[in-house]
């Protein structure tokens, strides 16, 4: 009994072993944070993008750098808040972590630990843009959305890639949505497995969109470029202000446990 109980811990630990190497597809971890400090993002890692002017679609937050009440870290974890308040202009403040020039990266496997925000009129991402631009304007150099939630879809994860063929602007934009009931209750790792044939979207272990290369031009994949990280939470917009914004629920937090990028 007690030989057949070793057996079962020692398979089970190969196993588990197996399917962590899988999930890093055996590659090393080239970029982390751990948030194991306290004060504001490492700026070493994280710069900011900040500003009003609703970044394209008609968002209603003002971005802020440097500021606690929008970005801090406490007890291991990344708070990026929305908060409710005038600010430049702007009824509402919140924050846009990015690592350009900082961590950029052409392929590897991008991993986010996340607890996201709930309400009417929230709109939390982790995504991905070019760092160099190399095809131009967006979105012929591409974004990748390895993640974006809006409030009043409380139960579902949207993955999402742009290109100069796929797009929202044209309606032809390529992506999936995941189900998934705790988003706002419990952390789960949202993860993009991408390489030079094709890229992988995952709610935790699960893969629920595969966007293929089909090796036709730059504007079906300018993927083959370094990308930055970008973590934030708008408030309103074309999306995510759709059913308008809940003034009650602010303010809301995005918490991540951690970033690792393995190549």
């Amino acid at each position: 009994m007690i030989r057949i109980f070793i057996l079962s811990v020692i398979v089970t630990s190969c196993l588990f072993e197996a399917a962590k190497g899988q999930a890093t597809g055996d590659r090393k971890l080239v970029w982390s944070d751990e948030f194991n400090y306290a004060g504001l993002p490492d700026s070493t890692k994280w710069s900011y993008n900040t500003g009003g002017h609703g970044w394209g679609n008609h968002e209603k937050q003002f971005y802020t750098g440097k500021r606690l009440q929008n970005a801090s870290v406490k007890n291991g974890v990344l708070s990026i808040t929305a908060v409710k308040e005038n600010f430049e202009g702007a009824n509402y403040t919140s924050a846009r972590l990015v690592t350009k020039n900082k961590g950029d990266w052409k392929y590897g496997r991008i991993e986010v630990k996340a607890k996201l925000p709930k309400g009417r009129g929230v709109w939390p991402a982790i995504w991905m843009l070019p760092s160099d631009w190399k095809y131009g304007k967006w979105p012929v150099s591409g974004e990748i959305d390895i993640m974006e939630h809006v409030g009043y879809l409380p139960d579902s994860i949207f993955g999402t890639v742009h290109t100069g063929a796929f797009n929202h602007r044209d309606k032809t934009q390529k992506g999936s949505d995941f189900f998934a009931k705790d988003v706002a209750d419990r952390f789960h790792v949202y993860a993009l497995d991408w390489n030079e044939n094709k890229m992988d979207f995952y709610f935790d272990d699960k893969m629920y969109f595969t966007f293929k290369n089909e090796k036709e031009s730059e504007q079906e994949w300018p993927f083959d470029q370094r990308f930055h990280l970008l973590l934030n939470i708008a408030v309103g917009g074309d999306w995510g202000g759709k059913e308008g914004i809940d003034d009650k629920i602010f303010p809301q937090k995005m918490l991540v446990d951690y970033v690792r990028i393995y190549q």
